[in-house]
């Protein structure tokens, strides 16, 4: 299995889960093999801007099957589920950890992530597609 998490920063597992899901720079790919981490890869986005189903092909290229994020537009899980590619929303923490749990099935998601992205939105004026 293949999870992809967008990424705070480049430093791979010790990186944290970004909190804004369309503005990430970074996605860390982590290879699972008999509930193991076997691997990573960091991938810098592409594009500054990005249109409607970027980053879910872009997820989808280098083979990602679950995204772990922390909240994402409609839109967005829409186009991941259309591709097949599973999403979990409300992750946050350190990657490694946030990957760990997910394995061992005791990931802990925040609840109010929607509700704190709208604050947010409310507050800073950004969009609410991603």
């Amino acid at each position: 299995m293949r999870i992809a998490i967008p990424a705070e920063d480049d430093r791979g597992l010790e990186s944290n889960v970004s909190g804004h899901f369309g503005r990430a720079k970074y996605f860390v790919f982590v290879d699972v093999e008999d509930n193991e981490i076997k691997g990573y890869e960091v991938v810098e986005v592409p594009f500054e801007e990005h249109g409607p189903g970027d980053l879910p092909s872009f997820v989808k290229e280098h083979g990602g099957e679950v995204v772990l994020a922390y909240g994402m537009g409609r839109k967005a899980m829409s186009y991941f589920n259309e591709l097949g590619i599973a999403v979990v929303t409300g992750a946050y923490g350190p990657i490694k950890d946030v990957v760990k749990a997910f394995i061992e099935q005791v990931l802990e998601v925040d609840p109010n992530w929607k509700e704190k992205i709208e604050w947010e939105k409310e507050h800073r004026g950004e969009c609410g597609e991603h």
